[in-house]
């Protein structure tokens, strides 16, 4: 067998062979594919990248995931789509608009060109016919079309919210923005502030979204389970308290109405309109209102500041007792959560708790364990909800007088880890609760939502802790929210004729203001209802809204609508690849937009996508030194040598420039704030794409973390040069004339072409169901080292070694398509896609063993190992396993009692 003149030179050399696969590539279109009925689909996705300006290795790990899949599954016969696009807009693009004193637009298009030049040059099987970035009219205005259908469908609404407001920059912060009080960029101090925001009723999908996750069996548990919490489904009570010298009652929620006669007073928010009237006639009210405005509004911070609060002078009145309960604003509770009211049972709530211990307000327990209630019954007689042990001991009095001493200490312990160490927030025995007394939760929870309805004065309800999505940012660099306000009509959404609603690009910045806020003419317009002069809104839309639904416009390019019928065959998304920080709300707001998309009749299926991978960091070494004002200057692992000692382990690092020593900060997650991040580009260069995208699969399991390790990188280099070095030799070794024959083979042709389809069948289960990347590239290392020892020269050899390098190559081809494009035209073969080529198959003849080899223990240790026949009669294997030397070395002197056999694994010699 011969080279073709077309192949490479001998040496392998990744530049010319890489440059030369992508060109056969972008010259016949090989991943530009169209909706075949008659074909198996297979949509896999990657998380669509924002243009930042270069990849970092996060990137080319996830994409090269994505590509190791969209390839196997196209070598096996499916109609592959893998899309590409950009997540453009948001904020990130005006910081750097503002720095370099350049528009948006400009800096996010040369971030696009300079990032897709890298993905290609990493030779991913993307359909690039379907890019597009989400910053483009031609993308955001179905957007727009999408958000004026649900305005009128009553999706869509506006209300004012309470929010996290930067002073400086004038505008609205996420939660995660708000660190230690203050905006991560201005370093304002942040207001809460009640401003008209945006809203989509997710809320109105929330029990639908929860029954979901029951039907994602392809997404990993971990991200479930984050989901439902984040939906938080609970069932309770809502109920009123009247209020003394108002009409309006006072209603609250709770998921634990058996504590209710421990309520000692209420809790409401600063917003809330008894906090805002009485402080009408309390000036220290106000001022106290006025200083919560300062802080943010996410739960974290509500449930870690330290709990403040203060009196209203109103008082409540209990819906059981008839006891007077005040009340108190307290700075842990919002409007927008439930009914800005909570009734606050101190012993068995871990927040009120601390609140009552900071105020001197009672703490009431009434709910017990059943130890303690059995106590109880041992102190106070059989009658379980005689509470005498309790009053005396929280009136601090004493419990001896009580005959069982060992019931007096139950008690007593209670009642003191409650008052010295916080609330018992388990289910248990009511006690202090007069009638209910002695009740377990359900039978309390449902004997009070009867009395309450019987009564008109609460119900049953399910509450989720999920709230509508906020989709209104004061941002410049968004959609614009496609909303017209006019002093007579209100808000009126665009028609769809006059859409979209275009962000102009040629901008300037003056300050933080959006531009779009600062320009009249921009703002100005007519009403479409009624003709006169109307004005523009100028928040735009949270960029989560583009990166909702892009992927389903991925099945649909140039499409009049948002998607057509093309994505009815696309989607769902068959494999989707992301990062696990997404797992809730992108994650949960790519559902819930797929479910309005079905519900407008546009996709026909559930959920968006029915298999999730989330891939793990790439993490890699740090190093700093100590700055004099107590900084840290860090240092990239590439400026630095690690000193080892005879041993290999690390004992220091040293800058290079310098020779002087620096600090061992660790492995962490690559990033520019620890300068330990590696560009792939310099990886690219230095050794190729396929040796980059090799090591990227080879170092650890896709969903777990990958320390990056130059050592590794060089390593996978060699295997490349190997194989190249192996392939060449068999071809420049002569001609293969016909192919193997199974018939004449040898022992050691069997045992060869054995292991070969069982590296297959390893192989192709590692691709398609395990995505154990890192395990299937070890077993094609196994064989290869396998074939480097065979000097076999027959014609049977040769065929073997043939048809064993053909299998290396397209078993490969997924990880390494480069090498493996060119190396197959070595082989002999015709230069096609091998995407097309038919993924191997394990021949199942070649898996059957002619023999076994079994372990042979004694006494339960492994003694030696037996080669025997598969169908070896047991006594000739008890022969065999007797005389196996080392087996007889460690039967001196002993007799053996019993051989058990295990068919095809091992043999146990007992003796003594």
């Amino acid at each position: 067998m011969s080279a073709s003149p077309a192949s490479p030179e001998p040496a392998y050399q990744p530049a010319p062979v890489e440059a030369a696969a992508q060109r056969f590539w972008d010259a016949t279109r090989a991943f530009e594919v169209a909706e075949q009925p008659d074909k198996p689909k297979f949509f896999c996705l990657s998380m669509l990248p924002y243009p930042s300006g270069a990849l970092h290795m996060g990137h080319v790990r996830n994409y090269t995931i994505g590509d190791v899949i969209s390839r196997y599954q196209r070598m096996t016969g499916r109609n592959v789509l893998q899309p590409m696009g950009w997540d453009a807009f948001g904020l990130p693009a005006e910081n750097a608009a503002i720095r370099n004193n350049t528009a948006p637009a400009k800096w996010t298009y040369a971030n696009i060109d300079h990032m897709r030049a890298q993905l290609k040059s990493l030779g991913y099987a993307i359909d690039w016919s379907r890019e597009f970035a989400t910053c483009s009219p031609d993308y955001y205005v179905h957007e727009q079309r999408m958000f004026t259908r649900l305005m009128k469908r009553g999706l869509a609404y506006r209300r004012n919210s309470v929010v996290n407001w930067d002073p400086v920059d004038q505008t609205v912060l996420a939660n995660e923005q708000v660190i230690d009080g203050r905006g991560w960029r201005s370093g304002a101090v942040v207001e809460k502030r009640e401003i008209p925001q945006w809203f989509l009723k997710i809320t109105d999908y929330a029990q639908e979204l929860l029954d979901g996750l029951d039907t994602l069996d392809g997404w990993p548990e971990s991200v479930r389970t984050m989901q439902r919490n984040w939906i938080g489904r609970s069932e309770g009570l809502e109920f009123s308290f009247k209020v003394d010298g108002e009409d309006a009652p006072l209603s609250v929620y709770t998921t634990r109405p058996d504590t209710l006669m421990g309520v000692t007073f209420i809790s409401i928010a600063g917003e809330h309109p008894l906090a805002l009237k009485a402080a009408e006639s309390n000036p220290e009210l106000a001022a106290f209102l006025a200083d919560l405005k300062q802080g943010g509004v996410s739960e974290a911070e509500l449930e870690t500041q330290d709990k403040r609060g203060m009196a209203t002078g109103l008082w409540a009145i209990h819906p059981v007792t008839g006891e007077d309960v005040p009340i108190y604003v307290a700075n842990f509770v919002l409007m927008g959560y439930g009914t800005g009211a909570v009734m606050a049972v101190p012993a068995h709530d871990q927040r009120d708790w601390e609140f009552a211990k900071a105020y001197g307000l009672p703490v009431r327990p009434v709910v017990v364990p059943a130890a303690v209630r059995d106590a109880l019954k041992e102190v106070a007689g059989d009658v379980a909800h005689d509470a005498d042990p309790f009053q005396a001991a929280l009136a601090g009095g004493s419990v001896d007088a009580y005959d069982t001493a060992a019931a007096v200490a139950v008690v007593r312990a209670y009642l003191d880890g409650i008052e010295q160490q916080g609330a018992f927030t388990e289910r248990g025995f009511l006690i202090n609760s007069g009638e209910y007394s002695g009740y377990d939760f359900d039978r309390a929870f449902d004997a009070l939502a009867a009395r309450f309805e019987a009564d008109g004065v609460g119900s049953r309800k399910v509450n989720f802790r999920l709230r509508d999505w906020g989709v209104s940012r004061q941002r410049y660099w968004g959609c614009p929210i496609p909303v017209i306000y006019c002093d007579d009509c209100g808000a009126v959404p665009v028609p769809e004729d006059q859409l979209p609603v275009v962000l102009p690009e040629d901008v300037a910045f003056s300050g933080v203001q959006s531009p779009i806020k600062a320009d009249p003419e921009w703002r100005k317009t007519t009403c479409p209802q009624c003709g006169k002069p109307a004005e523009r809104e100028t928040d735009t839309f949270d960029t989560f809204m583009e990166s909702s639904w892009y992927y389903a416009r991925y099945t649909s390019p140039g499409a009049a609508d948002m998607v057509d019928d093309r994505a009815k065959y696309w989607t769902p998304v068959d494999q989707y690849i992301g990062g696990i920080e997404h797992a809730i709300l992108h994650l949960l707001y790519f559902r819930f937009y797929h479910k309005l998309l079905r519900d407008e009749g546009l996709v026909d299926s559930d959920e968006p996508a029915t298999r999730l991978l989330t891939q793990g960091m790439v993490i890699a070494d740090t190093y700093y030194r100590e700055q004099a004002n107590g900084g840290k200057e860090w240092f990239n692992p590439a400026d630095v040598d690690v000193v080892r000692d005879d041993k290999g382990r690390v004992t220091g690092a040293a800058l290079r420039t310098d020779g002087q020593p620096v600090r061992i900060g660790g492995v962490e997650k690559m990033s520019k704030s620890k300068n330990n991040g590696v560009d792939p580009q310099s990886m690219i260069d230095k050794y190729g794409a396929d040796t980059v995208r090799l090591f990227s699969m080879f170092a650890s399991p896709p969903d777990q973390s990958l320390e990056w390790n130059e050592a590794g990188v060089e390593g996978m280099a060699r295997f490349l040069r190997r194989l190249w070095a192996q392939v060449q030799k068999h071809v420049e070794s002569g001609s293969v004339v016909g192919a193997f024959d199974p018939a004449s083979a040898t022992a050691a042709q069997k045992a060869l072409r054995r292991q070969l389809h069982e590296t297959i069948q390893k192989v192709g289960d590692d691709y398609g169901r395990r995505h154990s990347f890192n395990t299937a590239i070890a077993s094609v290392m196994e064989l290869l080292n396998a074939l480097a020892k065979s000097d076999d020269a027959s014609a049977n050899g040769v065929a073997l070694r043939q048809e064993a390098f053909s299998a290396i190559v397209l078993l490969l081809n997924p990880i390494t398509p480069h090498a493996s494009h060119a190396l197959w035209q070595v082989l002999g073969h015709a230069e096609t896609l091998l995407e097309d080529v038919p993924f191997p198959q394990a021949d199942t003849d070649a898996l059957v063993r002619d023999a076994v080899t079994l372990a042979v223990q004694v006494n339960g240790k492994l003694r030696g190992t037996i080669e025997v026949a598969v169908d070896l009669p047991r006594e000739a294997i008890e022969a065999a396993a007797l005389a196996e030397p080392n087996v007889q070395a460690f039967l001196a002197g002993l007799s053996v009692r019993k051989v058990i056999v295990v068919p095809g694994k091992i043999v146990n010699v007992v003796a003594g």
